[in-house]
């Protein structure tokens, strides 16, 4: 053990150069995963400290009891408490203060006139609480709300709105209310709760435009006596409590909203980044493998000769295995270090770019620590075992034998194995898409697929490289054709060079499909079910914006160029037990707006007491027209609703309908979600969408789009998807092509000999270095070309899986220049790759190279 430590060593010192691009493939993987484990432990304990800071003084909250909680989202809709329990809960022993906590959606205009925020985070209006002990926020400048009109606000939003105490703005509520801003707040020791807008104001305003009636609150906030413990509040409270109300610690509360945070987003974006890890790890794999692969081919006489001298083929493989595990360990190491500054990048840059991340110190656990470095070691050392038992087999003989062109790759097993698999991968698939939609089926078949392209690789890579390579004997001559009988020489080595590519720009066209079909799907969907001529909406995604006001379709309505205008508004209840979205709404003119499909029944008349629902969920529930069905909603009334219309279509529809009569008793903040809005005969799209213009500026100001421009907005949050998405693939796509110029750098050593001897018969430095450019290039195609087929073949799968789970029509789409312009990135960087081991070649001297054994 100890000679092969010391052969390992000695190797290292003498060939440090070899391995450079494994260190630069392990270190970037590692530094990546250790990155994504350090950021999601500071995220968790950043909210954890923030509502734990910002919660200190509530040592109890007082709720509804019950929460409908409908498909998609994990935070449940509850009953408002009445105000009045105030009263009877201050004379509770240990009771110190109480305060009705008013919450609603409140979206403030920026001095530019445009909303802030609305981009995911929640954007938040409410009372403000006078106990600084039981607000959430601490006023920083100006004063609290004293008369109508009067807010305070965080100190975030000021910033991001221009805003500063006096100025004067209009928040949404959704209906639009001029406000004079009058102080600045801060939350829990920062500007703002992360990228979440706050507006408070008076309790008089708060219950007139963010509650139904009068006396209702989202919560009571409750403070605790000296010497009270939270759980004895709680015991001490719900004795006086009625029902369908409950009392949890303020602990609780804090933990709750952590929890509701990961779920929505943390568990979200840290995955996300882990399997962006492992795709990297995936594409290291690949590049260590052929480094070491490619180290153990041209030892080949040295490790003959060591076996000739009496070393045992463990010496041998332990001396190499030795040496991989030092690469493993210092370019783990220095992973970590690299991963601890890439949190700390990440941390600095999101919030930038308007993500809600919460400031804080780096949190660096043991785990996040020593996983990446775990992981490290084995993925080097699992990639070297391979090349490092080929070496301990190692004949003594070898020594004597000039070292023969590897063919290996393109065996018959090889090619049969492939073929099976893609068979396999084929039939899995296709089983999980089209006869029997199962998304595990269909993944099972991904992976096999992927398989099957890296067992098949060197099989395909003679082929490929002939047919790829064809054009460049024509276009460069002697220097092209060497170029392509050089990638030809090994394809194993081509392959698994190639390889590494192949998945990055795999997974970059599998996001850039599965992208441009949810563009198309938008698309199909607003051509299929929305008639009208133009939109008014207020661009948001996620819990942010506040909706738009339900009495501007009466007022769009009320326009001559207007034939319909109808409101589609959002509730929640409980259908035969389970939690449901409820689609607010006038039902004829919904039927004159949008294509609902086959309607059985009528959409007229359903009044306070009847329901429309989609086919597919009449099917689920086995609900017919005529037949009853019991809706419980946030207020704990339970009513029964007869079924009036079955309607084909769900999509920018919904599910449910229900008049606005039949809501107004269940409502609490009204608000909706979209107007559609048709223009009468002769009226000009030009005309008509100003017209509407100027009477939406009243409300708030939201954004009037026709139809192609509705689509195109819906489906804006995909390019921001995309572009998060290209960045963090970058990463894969940087280590791959490492590998590819590593590869090139260690065959240049390797045809040391015969680099020499062209140049001896006359091949120019400029020849010589555009072979290897153009070797380099072949096999980034090879690459670029099997990623691309890979990559739209998992898109569709994807497309189809998403299709069969979803009660939504997704549509397929292959968008071309995009497609084209991933394969152009592949071969200028299959080009790049190539341009340091040219230089490289170039500069060898034609003596010495002759003279190299």
């Amino acid at each position: 053990m100890n000679a092969s430590v010391r052969l390992s060593a000695s190797s290292l010192r003498a060939h440090k150069r070899r391995f450079a691009g494994t260190f630069l493939a392990v270190f970037l993987g590692v530094a990546f995963l250790a990155g994504t484990l350090v950021m999601g432990d500071t995220l968790r304990a950043s909210f954890d400290t923030m509502f734990g800071n910002a919660t200190s003084g509530t040592d109890a909250v007082v709720r509804s009891a019950d929460a409908i909680t409908t498909p998609g989202e994990s935070e449940g809709v509850r009953e408002p408490v009445a105000t009045d329990l105030v009263g009877t809960i201050e004379k509770v022993p240990g009771v110190a203060a109480a305060a009705p906590n008013i919450q609603g959606a409140g979206q403030l205009i920026g001095k530019n006139g445009d909303p802030i925020g609305g981009q995911g985070p929640p954007t938040l209006a409410g009372n403000w609480i006078t106990d600084p002990e039981l607000n959430a926020y601490r006023l920083a400048e100006g004063h609290a709300p004293r008369g109508p009109g009067e807010v305070v606000i965080d100190r975030g939003t000021a910033e991001r709105g221009d805003l500063n105490i006096g100025d004067t703005t209009t928040l949404r509520t959704p209906d639009p209310v001029k406000v004079t801003v009058v102080g600045l707040a801060t939350f829990g020791g920062e500007d703002g709760m992360a990228q979440v807008t706050f507006t408070g104001m008076t309790r008089a305003d708060a219950e007139k435009y963010l509650t139904a009636a009068p006396g209702e609150a989202a919560t009571i906030q409750v403070r605790a006596g000296p010497g009270v413990g939270q759980q004895e509040l709680v015991d001490a409270l719900t004795p006086v409590l009625p029902k369908g109300v409950e009392a949890i610690t303020g602990q609780e509360s804090a933990e709750e909203n952590t929890d509701m945070i990961s779920s929505q987003f943390l568990s979200v974006f840290t995955t996300l980044l882990l399997v962006f890890s492992g795709v990297a790890l995936l594409v290291a794999t690949f590049s260590i493998h052929n480094t070491f692969a490619i180290v153990v081919a041209q030892r080949t006489r040295e490790n003959a000769l060591l076996r000739a001298l009496g070393a045992s083929r463990r010496q041998v493989t332990v001396s190499t295995l030795v040496e991989a595990s030092a690469v493993a360990i210092v370019a783990s190491a220095a992973g970590l270090a690299g991963g601890i500054g890439i949190a700390a990048g990440l941390q600095a840059l999101f919030p930038a770019i308007g993500f809600p991340f919460p400031e804080g110190d780096l949190v660096i656990s043991a785990l996040s620590m020593a996983l990446p470095l775990a992981v490290g070691v084995v993925v080097c050392l699992g990639s070297a075992l391979l090349p490092a038992l080929r070496a301990g087999r190692t004949a003594p003989l070898a020594a004597l034998r000039e070292t023969a062109v590897d063919t290996s790759g393109a065996s018959r097993t090889r090619a049969v194995t492939g073929l099976a698999l893609i068979a396999l991968a084929l039939g899995v698939t296709l089983t999980g898409v089209l006869a029997s939609p199962s998304i595990w089926l269909a993944a099972t078949g991904a992976v096999l697929a992927l398989i099957a392209f890296v067992v098949l690789g060197p099989v395909a890579s003679s082929t490929a490289v002939r047919v790829l390579g064809g054009p460049l004997d024509r276009l460069r001559g002697v220097t092209g054709g060497l170029a392509r009988r050089n990638a030809l020489r090994s394809p194993k080595r081509t392959a698994a060079t190639a390889s590494a590519l192949m998945i990055g720009v795999a997974v970059v066209s599998l996001f850039t499909v599965f992208g441009a079909s949810l563009k198309a799907t938008m698309d199909q969907t607003v051509a299929r079910s929305f008639a009208g001529d133009v939109a008014i909406s207020t661009p948001s995604f996620g819990a942010g914006g506040s909706g738009l006001s339900p009495r501007l379709a009466d007022a769009v309505q009320r326009l001559p160029e207007v034939d319909t205008a109808v409101g589609l508004g959002r509730g929640v209840a409980e259908v035969d037990g389970k939690g449901r979205a409820l689609t607010v709404t006038d039902p004829v003119a919904l039927e004159r707006t949008f294509d609902l499909g086959e309607i059985r029944g009528s959409m007229n008349g359903l009044g306070t007491d009847g329901i429309a629902i989609t086919e597919n969920e009449a099917d689920k529930q086995h609900l017919r027209t005529g037949d009853k069905a019991r809706l419980t909603f946030t207020d704990g009334r339970t009513q029964t609703f007869t079924v009036r219309a079955v309607y084909g279509r769900s999509e920018l529809a919904g599910d449910y309908v229900i008049t606005r009569d039949a809501w107004a008793p269940h409502r609490t903040q009204d608000a909706d979600t979209l107007v559609a809005v048709s223009f009468k005969d002769g009226v000009g799209t030009d005309d008509g969408k100003a017209a509407v213009q100027k009477a939406a500026a009243q409300y708030g100001n939201p954004e009037v789009q026709t139809r192609d421009e509705y689509a195109q907005s819906a489906a804006g949050g995909i390019d921001m998807m995309l572009t998060l998405v290209y960045a963090l693939l970058a990463l894969a796509v940087l280590i791959a092509l490492l590998g590819i110029a590593n590869t090139l750098t260690l065959a240049i050593h390797e045809r040391t000999r015969e680099l020499g001897l062209l140049r001896a018969v006359g091949q120019t430095r400029s020849q010589l270095r555009a072979m290897v450019r153009w070797e380099s290039i072949l096999v980034a195609a090879f690459g670029t070309v099997g990623g691309l087929a890979l990559g739209a073949f998992l898109g569709w799968v994807l497309v189809e899986a998403s299709d069969g789970a979803s009660d939504s029509a997704f549509a397929f789409a292959m968008p071309p220049l995009q497609l084209t312009v991933v394969a152009l990135v592949g071969l200028t960087a299959g080009a790049l790759a190539g341009l340091r081991p040219a230089r490289r070649a170039a500069r060898l001297d034609v003596l010495r190279a002759i003279a190299t054994e």
